[in-house]
């Protein structure tokens, strides 16, 4: 049974996710920030869900879509938007943007923009925890479509023959971009493929925070038990389009709209509430809170300097 403490983390966590998002949106929006970013608004009770069973060593591995993943790792909002404006004082001096970030001090690895690039370079941390006798797990995020890619079942074949500690999370919003999953894949439920490999495989409401880390939390402690992977989906919502700026042609609008009903903090909130965990007005308090830490993050990353021209060549193989 998790406590009053957890559960509100949970919540400013998820609060925070969406809150960040919606205000890279308009920052974009506005041309303060460079390149493309992919927001998963209506997607935080997964992130938040698995994040909240980890500890600070262990290693996640995000998306392209993987903000929420890093913020519910709980990785510092200043240094991650100074990386979004591309500034010097970000996680890697701004040169990886919005989809490349990563803080090895906080167990985020990075993501990967190649789709499903992750999934066996999260073999090697799992692998090198195990060698090591380290109480470490890594989790591997990345969505539907990737379940399609070769590196997905390579991936899962390989962590079963050798026992890994790793947890595959799909973050199943139904869209491999603008591909809906009925239309490339004739399964319903994608854990049904870790069969194939002899792990154990679950289904689970995306948009229900509790149900996520309670099945999160079983495949974490199997694998820290050293009873191997395991292939978590988590079913939920892209409520926007597959980037910023995405005019959503591919979808009807009554399906758009539909989506915003299954909202995951609205959800927990309402969960909180009745269980006489918070009051309403709990809600205010937080929204506060998450708002000033954003206005001072992107403070900080609009006065923070953008890198030396000699740091072009800086941090590279060659």
């Amino acid at each position: 049974m998790l406590g009053k403490e957890k559960l509100l983390e949970m919540l400013y966590l998820m609060v925070k996710v969406r809150r960040v998002e919606e205000r890279l949106t308009e920052e974009f929006a506005a041309g303060k920030i460079p390149g493309f970013i992919h927001v998963g608004i209506g997607q935080e009770g997964v992130a938040v869900g698995v994040c909240s069973c980890l500890k600070t060593e262990d290693y996640i591995f995000t998306t392209h879509r993987g903000h929420g993943q890093a913020i519910a790792k709980k990785i510092d909002l200043k240094r991650f938007m100074a990386e979004i404006y591309g500034r010097k004082d970000g996680f890697c001096k701004g040169k990886s943007g919005s989809m490349h970030i990563a803080s090895k001090a906080d167990g985020v690895i990075g993501s990967n923009g190649i789709v499903g690039g992750s999934l066996p370079i999260s073999l090697g941390t799992a692998y090198a925890a195990k060698y090591r006798g380290e109480d470490r797990v890594t989790v591997c995020f990345f969505g539907d479509g990737a379940s399609n890619q070769g590196t997905f079942h390579e991936s899962l074949n390989i962590a079963a023959l050798w026992n890994l500690p790793v947890i595959f999370c799909c973050e199943n919003n139904g869209w491999a971009q603008f591909t809906a999953q009925k239309v490339y894949m004739k399964l319903e439920n994608i854990s049904k493929r870790a069969e194939s490999y002899g792990m154990a495989g679950v289904t689970v409401d995306g948009n229900d925070v509790l149900k996520v880390r309670n099945e999160a939390e079983k495949a974490v402690a199997r694998a820290r038990k050293g009873e191997g992977p395991t292939l978590l989906e988590c079913k939920t919502h892209r409520w926007l389009g597959h980037y910023v700026g995405d005019a959503q042609k591919y979808r009807l609008p009554e399906e758009i709209k539909e989506v915003r009903k299954y909202d995951p903090i609205v959800r927990f909130e309402k969960y909180l509430i009745e269980s006489k965990y918070v009051g309403p007005e709990y809600l205010g308090t937080i929204e506060n809170k998450v708002r000033s830490e954003i206005d001072e993050a992107v403070r900080f990353a609009e006065s923070n300097p953008i890198a030396d021209v000699d740091e072009l060549y800086a941090d590279v193989y060659a």
